[in-house]
């Protein structure tokens, strides 16, 4: 049985000439999932090539991590995994409090108003600032995608096995 794996970021570019890379992060426990010690597995998405990486040097720059992975000690060596994803397996991802959902989990959910109309399927996660953003795709010629704010006034219920999602249209949103 194959493990999964999900993505905790990408490598957007390399950083400097000492073999650093910078990391856009795709976890709500960045500074868990790039802290010094950790072992991720770095994946070319297009081709299937992977490679167990360790950090040895972590940091936090506008947003973005600058890694030093062991065994890399300049820019030729990383220049090559631009673009690549960190991943962590299923088994790394440990336990949630209630009411809490990692990415991959709502994406995917059908989402419903409290009058029993879909709206679509959360198709991406935004981060903008307070609170997250779902864009929900609607179906064909039901028009454009809906951004709707995970708050509590807002998002009703949500339950991952059935991949449904209940909201409360405030008005406005749509």
């Amino acid at each position: 049985m194959s493990e999964k794996w999900f993505t905790v970021g990408n490598i957007v570019n390399t950083h400097g000439i000492r073999g650093e890379v910078k990391v856009l992060s795709q976890s709500d426990f960045a500074e868990e999932r790039f802290a010094v010690g950790k072992k991720l597995k770095m994946v070319n998405e297009a081709t299937g090539e992977s490679r167990e990486v360790k950090i040895v040097a972590s940091r936090e720059q506008k947003k973005i991590y600058i890694l030093r992975l062991d065994g890399f000690t300049n820019i030729n060596e990383v220049e090559k995994y631009k673009g690549w994803a960190l991943k962590i397996s299923e088994a790394e991802q440990g336990a949630l409090e209630e009411g809490q959902y990692y990415y991959h989990e709502i994406i995917g959910c059908e989402v419903m108003t409290d009058e029993g109309e879909s709206l679509g399927v959360i198709s991406e996660i935004l981060s903008p600032g307070a609170n997250d953003v779902w864009v929900v795709d609607r179906p064909k010629g039901k028009g454009s995608s809906i951004l709707i704010p995970v708050i509590d006034e807002v998002v009703l219920q949500v339950n991952v096995a059935d991949k449904k999602v209940t909201v409360h249209l405030m008005e406005g949103l749509i």
